[in-house]
């Protein structure tokens, strides 16, 4: 299927930019990304190397002062103590890489803490190592996160200033004209059907079927799911391939499906600075990401059917427990409604006097 050009050409991009890193890392590091390439996909693998490349920056500036990263060997990985893990994540705080002063929150010190473990834990299950001190280290705590979404009316109003242009400053608007029926369509695409903005982006024009109101999608891990749209979702999605037909300077030759103004396969971050620019209109102190669109599409089928099982095979969670996390808020929306329902006093009847 051509939908898989786009994911292969991203996948050989991630291998080149891995191949690149691991010219900064210890040599044994060749050994552990060979070793899990059968067992993880390649932007995993990516930013385990992102995130080993600043624990190695750490080593040298805070425990083998004497040595340069590459010069680090598994007998030093082996002399790693709880002690030292924990004092990385305390280094993440604030800390300077490439001469550039940087810090993590919770989260990013957990990504990373598990991205150390799971190094650890290779080399120490292979007999390369015969100490893993990370397992001792405890997870950073992780509050819950404030399920941000657009309220139905926000949602209307999200398409229709979308479409108009209502809002915008000049400069915006001045580009309008040529982009609200592509725009429209990925608003209108994110918030009737959830999908990430990867999977938008890698979407086709062979990817629907108008006919069954469907589309296929490759999801995280490269599996593909066939999933369905409402008829408002098809009226903009039609809008724009008739756009797009009739447009004499579209590519022949391009399949991908949304076009940017250079007419060529729209970017992840094109569609995050479009999402951003109505979005921020129509709420102003609501910071509204694709990935919120996203939540908003959750939380109102969650609303609708009340099975989190549907919700979670529709959005491709993998663990029902993921959607669970993501959509148990909701649950406070019924409680508000259902909070005048029980009455403690019994209004008394007219006696008629």
């Amino acid at each position: 299927m051509k939908q898989e050009n786009y994911y292969t050409k991203r996948n050989i991009q991630d291998i080149d930019k891995i191949a690149e890193l691991l010219e900064t890392l210890p040599p044994f590091c060749e050994d552990y990304f060979l070793g899990i390439e059968t067992r993880t996909s390649c932007q995993t693998r990516l930013k385990y190397a992102y995130d080993l490349r600043i624990f190695f920056d750490f080593l040298c500036k805070r425990k083998y002062r004497n040595k340069e990263v590459l010069d680090l060997t598994l007998e030093d990985l082996e002399k790693i103590t709880h002690h030292d893990l924990e004092f990385f994540l305390s280094y993440l705080s604030h800390y300077r890489f490439n001469d550039k002063n940087l810090s993590c929150d919770e989260r990013a010190k957990a990504r990373k803490l598990s991205a150390v473990r799971a190094m650890f834990k290779y080399f120490f299950n292979k007999g390369m190592i015969d100490v893993d001190n990370s397992a001792k280290v405890s997870t950073p705590k992780l509050h819950e996160k404030e399920i941000i979404r657009l309220e139905a009316r926000e949602v209307s109003e999200l398409i229709d200033i979308t479409e108009s242009g209502q809002g915008l400053s000049p400069h915006a608007v001045s580009y309008h004209s040529k982009t609200k029926i592509r725009d429209t369509a990925i608003i209108t695409l994110f918030l009737g059907t959830g999908i990430r903005i990867s999977e938008l982006v890698g979407l086709d024009n062979d990817s629907f079927d108008f006919s069954e109101n469907s589309f296929v999608v490759t999801r995280k891990g490269g599996n593909q799911a066939i999933l369905y749209f409402s008829d408002e979702v098809k009226y903009a999605l039609q809008e724009y391939i008739a756009e797009k037909t009739n447009d004499p300077k579209t590519p022949r030759e391009e399949n991908a499906f949304f076009l940017s103004l250079q007419h060529k396969r729209i970017n992840v971050r094109s569609v995050e600075i479009l999402v951003k620019k109505y979005s921020k209109i129509v709420s102003p102190l609501k910071k509204i990401t694709p990935h919120k669109l996203r939540s908003t599409y959750g939380t109102r089928l969650y609303n609708e059917t009340g099975d989190i099982y549907i919700v979670a095979d529709v959005l491709g969670h993998r663990d029902v427990n993921t959607t669970k996390k993501h959509y148990a808020a909701i649950t406070q929306d019924n409680r508000r409604k259902v909070a005048n329902a029980v009455k403690l006093r019994i209004e008394k009847e007219e006696d008629g006097n």
